[in-house]
């Protein structure tokens, strides 16, 4: 799996907010629909909330989709 985003082709970051109570297939339908990408290749696709301080990456691996949540805490 980590191999998978150590070989990815292109990184993309989706500007603005996106509503991350959104999963694969939310995610995947807006990077094929709205960004007329392929998310089924080699990529990593970036995505974050209004506040910034929450993240979502989608990567395609063989097996299916790989999604990778982060929020950041401010102490």
């Amino acid at each position: 799996m980590l191999e998978k985003l150590l070989t990815a082709e292109k990184i993309y970051l989706a500007c603005g907010a996106t509503d991350l109570r959104k999963s694969v297939d939310g995610l995947s339908a807006i990077v094929s629909q709205r960004f007329m990408l392929d998310p089924f290749g080699s990529n990593i696709f970036l995505f974050c909330n209004k506040k910034k301080d929450k993240f979502k990456a989608l990567v395609w691996d063989a097996n299916g989709f790989i999604l990778l949540y982060l929020s950041l805490i401010h102490i």
